[in-house]
């Protein structure tokens, strides 16, 4: 399937290999002992259910146009609502996953090999010329240290995904979503209703303010993953999505979470939106509005340097679960949320 990328993986010395027998791991560097480096995990998706060696598997749980957006820039008197959901920690005690575990623990491990650089370096620098001498078991010592961070800090997947499974998810990775790239995506992090007159007209007469950061999308998924498919993936600051063939794995800040796909929902939208920056090429303008507005909607001329907005005809997409997942994309085109929308219903 075109899904896959390799039939071996490798973090820092250690190289994993799928066979008959299970997953092998070698190590190419010597002083490197296999218990130190990350575990390999097995996991199979087929028709009649998931199957997981060295992990364990989650508990199983069961259109018109919205009025024009602004992104937030002033909010005087307009009360922002976070559109955060549940805290992640919350998630991971609804679908305990062993898998999630693991590349909890990989995300707070520290990294050495910066550390003992600045030290050598100093050192050399402070008790030059002789110092320099460091440098000849300095270097070997800060790769090793180097390539023993990767490896601490890597989760080893091996996926196999057969029959609808794989069908759907060969459609995730190939659909036009992650092919053609959407030229803008952004967060959508808060939402605050205009409700006065007066928030509407100094708002280019808006209904609604969002608070949004710029987010990409890409087939990269976690750092610390390591594994032999493409993953879909949506990246923003603080929060991402990284969508595997059995569960969505949720990140907000350095806490990740991982929910089924049966326990998740997703919604699409056309989202017209006054654009007050430059606007995406690959958008549609729907019609233009002013900064301020009068009770006409033409300009209000009591303000200077009055300008004209664009309205463009953006796509939303929100995934939600019953636990209390709430995260909020928008995309230049609107089709890309539709099929987005549409990748993840097929999945469960």
């Amino acid at each position: 399937m075109g899904f896959y990328l390799r039939t071996s993986l490798k973090a820092g010395p250690f190289r994993f290999n799928l066979s008959p027998s299970g997953v092998g791991v070698s190590a190419g560097v010597p002083g490197f002992r296999a218990g130190t480096g990350p575990r390999g995990n097995y996991v199979r998706v087929a028709g009649l259910g998931t199957t997981y060696f060295g992990g364990r598997a989650p508990t199983p749980t069961s259109p018109g146009s919205p009025p024009s957006m602004l992104p937030a820039t002033h909010n005087d008197g307009i009360v922002m609502q976070e559109l955060s959901g549940t805290p992640v920690q919350q998630l991971v005690a609804a679908h305990p996953s062993d898998l999630i575990g693991q590349i909890q623990t990989a995300a707070q491990r520290h990294l050495l090999w910066p550390w003992a650089a600045a030290a050598i370096a100093v050192l050399a620098l402070c008790s030059a010329p002789f110092g320099l001498l460091l440098l000849v078991p300095g270097l070997p010592a800060v790769w090793w240290l180097w390539q023993r961070d990767i490896a601490r800090r890597s989760v080893i997947v091996f996926y196999q995904v057969d029959d609808v499974p794989a069908v759907n998810y060969e459609r995730f990775t190939t659909s036009s979503s992650f092919v053609s790239r959407v030229q803008r995506v952004w967060h959508v992090e808060a939402e605050g209703a205009l409700n006065t007159p007066y928030q509407r007209k100094v708002n280019a007469g808006a209904a609604a303010l969002n608070r949004r950061s710029p987010a990409s999308m890409d087939l990269a998924g976690p750092p610390m993953l390591v594994t032999n498919i493409a993953v879909p993936s949506l990246h923003g600051k603080d929060r991402s999505m990284y969508f595997l063939p059995d569960r969505v794995i949720v990140r907000h800040g350095h806490r990740y979470a991982g929910l089924p796909y049966a326990a998740v929902n997703a919604h699409a939208q056309a989202q017209r939106f006054i654009e007050s920056d430059t606007p995406p090429t690959d958008a549609e303008c729907v019609g233009t509005t002013w900064q301020y507005t009068n009770k006409s909607g033409g300009p209000d001329r009591r303000f200077k340097n009055n300008r004209q907005l664009p309205i463009m005809l953006y796509g939303r997409l929100t995934v939600t679960s019953p636990d209390g997942l709430l995260m909020v994309w928008d995309f230049s085109r609107p089709d890309v949320a539709a099929a987005l929308a549409e990748a993840i219903r097929r999945m469960r």
